[in-house]
């Protein structure tokens, strides 16, 4: 019997209208995610990924289509059960990293004596530990990101969506916060739902790679990556990982190299 997935998407759209006029954003995503999962978005720019995300979290209605996420094995809180990491990691220049992280598990309002545990250990796990009483600019863009990520989490959410989270930082930085963005996932075994224009980030971080075209929002193709875990950065050299980006690139009417 084939397990029943923990997000359901069947012909979503979404229009936007401002003063008097409507923007088709998303005309047909459909597609299953499994609990467990980390999935890209991958597309060019504008072409209504963030939509795609936005809809998923409650931040928007979708205009058609029907959107299930939680099964009987998994339910879904919506007001609970979601963490988000947005390209800018936002944190409250007047708090401390430890206190950054703990805000989402005050808003929600979780045992502080527990959460303040948990946020120190979620800061061990993304590699900040000995960091908990700086404040955001003591610190790079990607130990910020890093801190971001650690919030997402505090307060235990079934589903995080991260959105183009290591699109503002160098390439080298980027190269190492994917490495530790497989890491988190792999250790805290979270559906993840990760938004990127970037092919090669794409392939090298999902189990899934969604494909959206152009701006209104069309799934071209949603296909698993499969590529062995753990995975390093020589896997971007190799044959395999070559025929997933030639893949994505088709699937956007490209030419790689152009």
């Amino acid at each position: 019997m084939t397990e029943e997935p923990f997000i359901r998407l069947r012909n979503v759209r979404k229009v936007y209208r401002s003063q008097g006029k409507e923007f088709l954003a998303v005309s047909d995503v459909t597609m299953d995610v499994q609990e467990g999962e980390l999935v890209s978005l991958v597309g060019p720019s504008g072409c209504g990924k963030t939509t795609v995300l936005k809809i998923l979290a409650g931040l928007h209605d979708a205009d058609g289509g029907t959107i299930q996420i939680g099964n009987a094995r998994t339910p879904f809180n919506p007001e609970r059960d979601i963490g988000m990491v947005f390209q800018q990691a936002l944190l409250l220049k007047w708090r401390t990293i430890l206190d950054n992280v703990l805000l989402p598990a005050e808003i929600v309002g979780l045992p502080i004596k527990a959460a303040r545990s948990r946020a120190r250990d979620l800061l061990q796990l993304v590699g900040l530990a000995g960091h908990e009483d700086k404040y955001p600019q003591q610190l790079s863009g990607g130990m910020q990101q890093r801190t971001a990520i650690a919030r997402a989490f505090i307060h235990d959410p079934k589903l995080i969506l991260m959105d183009e989270p290591f699109g503002a930082l160098d390439a080298l930085t980027r190269e190492q916060m994917n490495l530790e963005m497989l890491r988190i996932w792999r250790e805290s075994g979270k559906t993840i739902l990760f938004v990127t224009h970037s092919i090669q980030e794409a392939v090298f971080l999902a189990s899934h790679c969604a494909v959206l075209t152009a701006g209104p929002a069309r799934m071209a193709e949603y296909f698993p990556i499969e590529l062995p875990f753990p995975r390093t950065l020589d896997v971007k050299t190799t044959d395999a990982f070559g025929i997933y980006a030639r893949r994505i690139y088709a699937s956007l009417g490209l030419a790689p190299g152009t």
